[in-house]
């Protein structure tokens, strides 16, 4: 049985960004009390209070950020009905919130497709708007082909974060290509795919953090 997630408030939030920020620059899933602390400038004692579970900090952390994104994404939706459009946004926002949030960019670019909440979601989310663009016609791939649209969709973005965290090209440039690009693959026609794909992007929402 799944449990609930746990309430985040603020010491929470401040304990998962830190331990983001440890796990991004790292390369770890694992951290210690010691480590967490000094990143979250707390007491080890205040640690301990909010995380029952030191282990279990890294995929609390994945999921948390994966709900947020998502829920956010879904927003920045709000009044667009195409799924080629609907496509382009969520793609160039990811992109675009490397750029703004590098941690956050590199604990994606790093984890995403090799943790099983990150992965779930990433490939559960486009899969809905790519089957439903093949029903309707929108999208001109077999449906035995959707597996692999998956992985290049999910692959291209991630993918695509990492020359702009280098700060080899900006994310204008590369979250437009990007959806550009798998727009023409999914079978929209290559003006359209281009037009699309340069849209200015919705602003991406903050949610209210839960009290």
């Amino acid at each position: 049985m799944s449990q609930e997630a746990p309430v985040r408030t603020p010491a929470r939030r401040r304990i998962q960004a830190a331990a983001m920020k440890l796990f991004a620059e790292l390369g770890v899933t694992k951290v210690n009390v010691s480590e967490l602390a000094a990143a979250a400038g707390m007491a080890r004692g205040t640690i301990y209070s909010n995380v029952p579970d030191i282990d279990s900090l890294f995929e609390e952390v994945a999921a948390e950020l994966v709900r947020d994104m998502v829920d956010r994404v879904m927003l920045g939706f709000v009044g667009v009905d195409d799924l080629a459009h609907q496509l382009s946004i969520g793609v160039r926002l990811y992109i675009r919130r490397a750029h703004e949030e590098p941690t956050w960019g590199r604990f994606m670019s790093r984890f995403a497709l090799s943790t099983a909440s990150l992965q779930a979601v990433l490939t559960s989310d486009p899969a809905v708007n790519l089957r439903a663009g093949m029903e309707s016609g929108r999208y001109r791939i077999r449906p035995e082909q959707l597996p692999a649209m998956i992985g290049m969709l999910t692959g291209s973005t991630l993918a695509a974060m990492v020359p702009v965290l280098e700060g080899l090209a900006t994310w204008r440039e590369v979250g437009s290509d990007t959806a550009e690009l798998l727009l023409v693959v999914l079978g929209v026609d290559r003006e359209e795919a281009r037009t699309l794909a340069r849209i200015e992007l919705p602003v991406l929402p903050v949610l209210q953090p839960a009290a």
